[in-house]
């Protein structure tokens, strides 16, 4: 059993900064397949960021806003969000086991979410 908790999420202006972390526990597992997922009201659950056997991967609506990284020694992953906009709103999931499928990329498991806003 994973437990995944993330961290960071709020409410910022457009053009403002935000970081989430998620730190994670239980079983034996790699943060080198983890990444995060954002799921807007309304709509589905999408891809956002990940790091998958070393790389990073990002969709192409945040590619030079975000960046993913981790730390090994605390299990934590986090996600740097820079020049955020009000179509960034969503809640945030981390997600663990990570792994791609066609032409996105699944978790197998999940966090509860975090939520980020950000007004115009």
């Amino acid at each position: 059993q994973v437990q995944l908790v993330e961290s960071g999420g709020g409410l910022v202006q457009a053009g403002g900064s935000l970081r989430l972390s998620c730190n994670a526990s239980g079983r034996s597992f790699s943060t080198n397949y983890m990444g995060w997922f954002r799921q807007a009201p309304g709509k589905e659950r999408d891809f956002v960021a990940g790091i998958w056997n070393g790389l990073a991967y990002y969709s192409d609506s945040v590619k030079g806003r975000f960046t993913i990284s981790r730390d090994i020694t605390k299990n934590t992953v986090y996600l740097q969000m820079n020049s955020l906009q009000p179509e960034d709103t969503a809640v945030y999931y981390c997600a663990a086991d990570l792994y791609p499928s066609g032409r996105t990329w699944r978790g197998n498991h999940w966090g509860q979410g975090t939520q980020v806003t950000v007004s115009s």
